[in-house]
């Protein structure tokens, strides 16, 4: 299947030639889809923190958080282009095609953040208000603010009396008040992509000292990009591998499930993860603030209690008592079931178990009611060897065309709207390796065209789907006024984002 200069152009990449063939083999093969054995609910995997637990959680945060180093992690890669679908629709109808959504726009155009550096752009070509399909052109063509080719974190987001703000700004003054370390610095990665890397760095040079000075912390602003090494090969409707015009192998991005690589090389103790477009204006952040603190000491406290058994299953404490309070921990605490051999095997077999399952990364999840959001959502999946845990499922990874199966993805009532607090070292400080903690057989299949010319692409495990497969995981519903993502230009009219 493939030639000696193929495999040198794999091995350019960082891909090994197994690793090709495995690929290939998905295209013929599939992905296995989950058995999901219910939807996570509240009470039933989903957890409800308020009042008091609510408040020890955030407190237990304040006291111990001091104790390591925490980084927030933002993937910020893909450009906007989405956002601005209806406005491009209306520029290619040359303005016959005003949809409501377009009406908006030009009807509230003043209260948009990036009015005001509209404006001087307008004068300098004059255009007038009038003429809506030149300000079209103007907010997303080069010639104009570009936004149409910008990636979201360069985009500028809320207005305040000393300047609008672009969304890399808000995650700056976010991060400072939740992902402060003990010595007043606060680290920030964002996933970029190499064309706007530049971008961002003249941005955190220029406005990062600003947001030091307000908050009286120290950034350390990090970037990295998706690797190379997990494009994926591209394929006809045959599954054989796609060519250039040259004849070399063509290759698409993995998905944001690639960024797993990335993730595995922070140094750090806690990661908080979160979605570029997901962030609110000042006064609306207590939410948002609160909620990190709280599901943060959540994942302290359940950690150390990891660590803690750990300790004592290494110091030879494992009698049945310490076995039968680990298989309550990890069925009430840790939403994890093990499998019916297990809870009746030997102690020595229960005390091998208990400890391969206990040493593993801990997430824990906001989740808020689902709402009619697209994307993923809680639920109990039965695993392999007969162990039922929660994991974050696509609709692409349930068998829709099982009856039984499409009315269980029906029960599911929250949503994930990618707010993680990651624990990511072991029990004696070392970083988990996180690729050991994937599940392979997880991706996705898609339907794509390059030049007119259909291809099937594949997609990695997600991220927060079979890239934490085997992670503990724990489901917590958070506020639904903590999720305000951006998705279209619309959305900043929200009065979440005045």
């Amino acid at each position: 299947m493939f030639s000696s200069k193929d495999i040198i152009q794999l091995s350019s990449k960082g891909i090994s030639l197994q690793e090709a063939e495995r690929q290939l083999n998905c295209f013929q093969t599939g992905f296995p889809y989950l058995q999901i054995d219910r939807a996570a609910t509240a009470g039933d995997g989903v957890g409800r923190l308020s009042g008091e637990a609510a408040r020890s959680f955030e407190r237990l945060f304040e006291q111990k958080s001091a104790n390591g180093k925490m980084i927030k992690f933002v993937p910020a890669s893909g450009a906007a282009t989405r956002m601005f679908k209806d406005l491009y629709e209306f520029i290619s109808s040359s303005g016959s095609k005003e949809s409501a959504s377009v009406k908006e726009v030009f009807d509230r155009l003043t209260d948009f953040a990036f009015y005001e550096a509209l404006q001087p752009v307008l004068k300098l070509q004059g255009i007038d208000i009038s003429q809506k399909r030149r300000i079209a052109e103007a907010i997303l063509f080069p010639s104009g603010l570009n936004y149409g080719n910008l990636p979201k974190g360069l985009l500028l987001f809320h207005r305040y009396p000393d300047g609008a703000r672009t969304a890399m700004e808000e995650h700056l003054a976010e991060g400072a008040e939740y992902a402060r370390n003990a010595d007043q610095t606060v680290h920030v990665h964002f996933t970029v992509s190499a064309e706007h890397q530049p971008g961002f760095e003249a941005l955190v040079k220029e406005k990062s000292g600003k947001y030091a000075e307000k908050f009286g912390v120290t950034y350390h602003i990090g970037f990295s990009q998706q690797k190379s090494s997990t494009d994926t090969i591209a394929v006809d409707r045959n599954n054989c591998p796609m060519r250039d015009s040259a004849g070399n192998l063509l290759f698409r991005p993995g998905g944001h499930g690639a960024l797993l690589e990335n993730l595995n090389e922070l140094e750090t103790d806690i990661i908080h993860i979160k979605n570029i477009d997901n962030v609110v204006p000042d006064r609306l952040k207590s939410a948002t603030i609160t909620g990190k603190k709280v599901l943060a000491g959540l994942l302290i406290h359940l950690r150390d209690a990891v660590y803690g058994y750990i300790r004592r299953i290494r110091n030879g404490e494992a009698d049945r008592e310490l076995l039968d309070e680990i298989l309550s921990f990890l069925r009430g605490e840790l939403s994890f079931l093990p499998p019916a051999g297990i809870c009746e095997g030997s102690s020595e077999k229960r005390k091998e178990y208990f400890l391969r399952i206990l040493n593993r990364p801990i997430r824990v999840c906001g989740m808020v009611k689902n709402e009619g959001e697209p994307g993923g959502g809680p639920f109990w999946v039965r695993n392999a060897d007969g162990s039922v845990s929660l994991q974050i499922a696509e609709s692409s990874q349930i068998n829709m065309n099982d009856p039984q199966q499409k009315a269980i993805a029906a029960q599911a009532t929250h949503f994930n709207p990618v707010d993680l607090v990651c624990a990511v070292n072991d029990a004696d400080g070392k970083h988990f390796d996180l690729l050991r903690y994937r599940d392979p057989d997880t991706g996705f299949i898609s339907v794509k065209s390059k030049d007119g010319v259909e291809l099937k692409a594949q997609e990695l495990p997600g991220l927060w789907n079979g890239a934490m497969a085997q992670w503990n995981t724990v489901f917590v519903e958070v506020p639904v006024e903590t999720f305000n993502p951006v998705k279209t230009v619309n959305d900043w009219l929200r009065p979440q984002h005045r």
